[in-house]
């Protein structure tokens, strides 16, 4: 499990605390509006209404304990890259800001933003999934249980072959591709007795919570 927090709870925050709430993760959710808050105080381990831009009000939540920091206010441009830069100052681990544009996005890195998004709901799903696992690369959902997903190969798959793995069997996943970390070569007729190796890229598709297993 890991912890976050998401400051702003417009569309994408709202959508993005959800989803990483359902992944099994610590969520703290922040906004200045007390009924966005009470919107997900159900679903995510703490909400709380408080002004990001207070930098005591944050300290006081403990917030540089946290995993990850996602900013993903928008209606004000100049609070998002305040926030931004107060965070880092502060020491945040890591944080992911959201833009609006591509100058947007620019000053964000500048100010120290250590990963960059724009929103979309469908973003907002991605990105849960890629903080949550971080061996997860890329994610393509085929439905609300079903994904297609690159992965880095588990480090316990290592030396060992598909067929002696019994993938299908064992993880309830298909391994469908496989790609090499240093180049674009793709195969997509693995060899039942390929040996896995610790540069390989994995695509797989499975339902999700058998993904979520594998890269855990």
């Amino acid at each position: 499990m890991k912890s976050f927090v998401v400051i702003g709870l417009e569309r994408f925050g709202k959508n993005l605390a959800k989803r990483l709430a359902s992944l099994g993760n610590e969520v703290l959710a922040i906004d200045s509006n007390m009924e966005k808050v009470q919107s997900v105080a159900d679903v995510v381990t703490h909400s709380v209404a408080a002004d990001a831009l207070d930098e005591s009000a944050l300290k006081s939540l403990g917030i540089t304990e946290f995993d990850c920091v996602i900013v993903t206010i928008s209606e004000n441009m100049e609070a998002n890259i305040l926030i931004t830069s107060m965070l880092k100052e502060m020491g945040v681990k890591h944080v992911v800001s959201k833009a609006i544009s591509n100058l947007h996005a620019k000053v964000l890195k500048q100010v120290g933003a250590d990963k960059v998004v724009f929103p979309d709901k469908d973003m907002a799903e991605k990105l849960a999934q890629n903080l949550t696992a971080s061996t997860i690369l890329d994610y393509i959902d085929l439905s609300d249980n079903f994904s297609i997903v690159e992965v880095e190969t588990p480090k316990s798959w290592c030396g060992k072959s598909l067929k002696q793995l019994n993938v299908r069997a064992v993880y309830g996943i298909n391994v469908v591709a496989l790609k090499n970390r240093y180049s674009d070569e793709i195969n997509v007729n693995l060899n039942p007795d390929y040996i896995f190796e610790e540069n390989d890229i994995l695509v797989v598709i499975g339902a999700n919570n058998d993904i979520n297993k594998l890269v855990k």
